[in-house]
């Protein structure tokens, strides 16, 4: 029977030998660890620096935008009467505002109905057509108006479909809501016998909003909500809040206004009409934001010096301990750490600004490489210069000629200024009757028409009827066009309108897309279109950008490729042709950091490519500990047969050795 123990039978150490000789053969092994080791470290810190840079490009990102350094504020003395905002193209000042009446939308009420879930009617598939427009004239008495007109606003005619599936008082309820034509239904109960009531409130304020409603289908459906107050006796619904507008005085100036919200009373001001005042006018206050530009210098002197000394201590070495960190004497760093300082040693060009270093306006660097704001300094250059502090940040547009407008830029437009020479202007497609429309229109005989606009062909159906002149057909022909979803989803719409009874139909686009026309129907005849109108497809803005030719669009210019100015778009929105001035074009120092951090964390920027380096390196120790580990295992086996080989030879001698001194014991001593 075999030593099943090494050393057991020999006394040797079998174990503790081949585990120090094994100590010594994985030594390659170790190194190979703490390679492995020494990369996934500097992993970590790569993990760390991305993040710092990630969260630094998060705040930059925020201070790339002009409007964080253009800001205003919009105050009321009496907050109660409104609120307000401004944008930055407000102009600061006081104004004094005082409100006679507050914007309110229409409110109609159904007669009541027993059940809120009984059917309505026989099922018949029913359509109700909501037309908007303004009610003028006659009398309102117990909610029905008498010798009253009707027009049409011309945003479009919308409809909802009742049949079997939805034709109850709940049904007709959810079918206008789901529809979201702009009319919001519910149900009241008054509490008589027949309790449940259906109101209808239009969703837009004003009186150019107010609903009339016809009914085609179910006769029941149709003497339930038909609401006409053109007409004396086709009035089912009664009218308890009547469609009103805004009206109010800026220092003494009468405004009217659909809606209580005024973007355009006061430029760059928005205003929220809260209550009326007559008599107690009170003061808006229109005056540049100090405090948010000190705030956005300061979170940007933040954010630079956070990723500073996040990659200083990365970089550092301390000659007391002679500790050097992590990433002292690496060149990938090292080289981020330059790109970051050199953003700041390159001036602001292109902007035409008062501004065009940060020392200018008080943020200058200190001994240790971060910076510091002098808020002194700041406020001054604030109160001197407002406009010009955005252009130190973002990235930024102006132009000289009022007409000419910025509208934004590419990552590869230079910055600069460039001259901008209009040769031709934006139009608008549109086409002219030959001659007067005739006014009456016959069911089933002129009353459909087949409308292009802006590439998208479809028909409408006029409602029938004699129109009192051609500015009421326009308006009904408008309505039709504009309420037509081929084209309301495409955000094409048209105007149509009429001189000497001659329509004009126009479309509401610019450029080479902008196309109007009726191409069709039985009505084509009666309106005068067809062969013998006047059809004049848009044309796109044309003209030059730093003195080359610029891609037209629209009314908008794009700078060309290749050039300096690529990418760089302005708005053309009138004016003569010709030398229309410049525009300059500036990337601030916030915009600078979003594009290098940008580069930075993309992809094949330099951190990626670091870490794919180490990636790449630690795959291949890998393969290179698995070798070794198998390899280590054959060499184990090996020194553990030889040792077990020796322990059982010497065994085998100790055993005979015992044998031959107890036999030499045992022989008979001589005498």
């Amino acid at each position: 029977m075999g030593i099943s123990t090494p050393g057991i039978g020999s006394g040797l150490d079998v174990n503790g030998i081949v585990t120090k000789l094994m100590s010594i053969e994985q030594q390659p092994l170790t190194a190979i660890n703490n390679e492995v080791a020494s990369y996934q470290t500097q992993l970590s810190g790569y993990a760390q620096i991305k993040s710092a840079l990630s969260q630094f490009q998060s705040a930059v990102q925020g201070l790339s935008s002009p409007t964080q350094f253009q800001s205003l504020t919009a105050t009321l003395a009496d907050a109660t009467v409104a609120t307000a905002s401004a944008s930055a193209g407000a102009t600061p000042g006081t104004y004094a505002l005082e409100v006679s009446s507050l914007a309110q939308a229409q409110k109609l009420v159904a007669a009541g109905q027993a059940s809120t879930s009984a059917t309505i009617g026989s099922g018949t598939t029913t359509t109700l057509s909501f037309d908007f427009g303004t009610i003028a004239g006659g009398t309102l008495s117990n909610g029905t108006y008498t010798g009253a007109s009707f027009t049409s606003n011309g945003a479009g005619t919308k409809t909802v479909t009742i049949d079997a599936s939805n034709n109850s008082l709940s049904g007709i309820r959810d079918a206008i809501n789901s529809a979201n034509i702009g009319v919001s239904a519910t149900i009241v109960n008054d509490g008589s016998a027949a309790p449940n009531r259906l109101v209808l409130t239009d969703t837009t304020t004003g009186i150019s909003n107010s609903m009339k409603i016809s009914v085609s289908g179910d006769a029941t459906i149709s003497s339930l909500l038909s609401q006409d107050p053109a007409n004396n006796t086709g009035q089912a619904l009664a009218e308890t809040v009547t469609a009103q507008n805004a009206n109010f005085k800026l220092d003494g100036v009468a405004v009217t206004k659909t809606t209580n919200t005024v973007t355009d009373a006061i430029q760059g001001v928005t205003l929220n009409l809260a209550k009326t005042n007559v008599g107690t006018p009170t003061n808006i206050t229109v005056a540049q934001d100090t405090a948010s530009v000190t705030k956005a210098v300061n979170n940007f002197v933040a954010a630079y010096n956070s990723i500073t000394q996040t990659l200083a201590s990365a970089t550092a070495y301390n000659p007391t301990t002679k500790q050097a960190a992590l990433f002292n004497g690496n060149a990938s760093v090292s080289m981020m750490q330059n790109q970051i300082r050199n953003v700041l040693s390159t001036p602001v060009a292109g902007g035409g600004s008062a501004y065009t270093l940060l020392s200018q306006i008080g943020v200058t660097f200190q001994k240790d490489g971060t910076l510091a704001v002098d808020s002194t300094k700041l406020q001054s250059a604030i109160t001197s210069n407002f406009s010009d502090i955005a252009g130190l940040f973002a990235a930024v547009g102006k132009t000289s000629d009022s007409l000419v407008g910025y509208s934004s830029a590419s990552a590869l437009t230079a910055p600069g200024a460039y001259s901008v020479n209009v040769s031709q202007l934006a139009t608008q497609g549109n086409a002219t009757a030959s001659a007067a429309a005739g006014l009456t229109i016959t069911a089933g005989t002129n009353d459909t028409l087949q409308v292009l606009v802006d590439g998208v062909t479809a028909n409408v159906t006029l409602a029938a009827g004699t129109y009192a002149s051609a500015a009421a057909l326009a308006t009904q022909i408008q309505s039709q066009i504009n309420g037509v979803s081929a084209f309301s989803s495409l955000g094409s719409t048209v105007t149509v309108t009429q001189s000497a009874g001659v329509l004009k139909i126009t479309s509401n686009r610019y450029g080479s897309a902008s196309v109007a026309n009726i191409t069709g129907g039985n009505g084509q005849a009666n309106l005068n279109f067809g062969g013998t109108a006047v059809v004049s497809n848009g044309v796109d803005t044309a003209g030059t950008i730093n003195g080359v030719a610029a891609i037209g669009s629209g009314q908008y210019l794009t700078g060309a490729t290749g050039d300096a100015s690529q990418g760089l778009q302005i708005k053309i929105n009138g004016g003569a042709t010709g030398a229309r001035g410049t525009v300059n074009y500036s990337q601030g120092y916030a915009y600078r950091f979003n594009s290098l951090a940008t580069s930075m964390l993309a992809s094949n920027g330099s951190i990626s490519s670091s870490t794919d380096g180490i990636n790449a390196s630690i795959k291949r120790l890998n393969v290179d500990q698995q070798a070794w580990a198998a390899r280590l295992t054959v060499i184990e086996a090996r020194y553990r047969a030889q040792f077990t080989a020796l322990d059982t030879m010497i065994s085998s001698m100790n055993t005979t050795s015992t044998f031959l001194t107890q036999q030499l014991a045992n022989l008979p001593k001589i005498a």
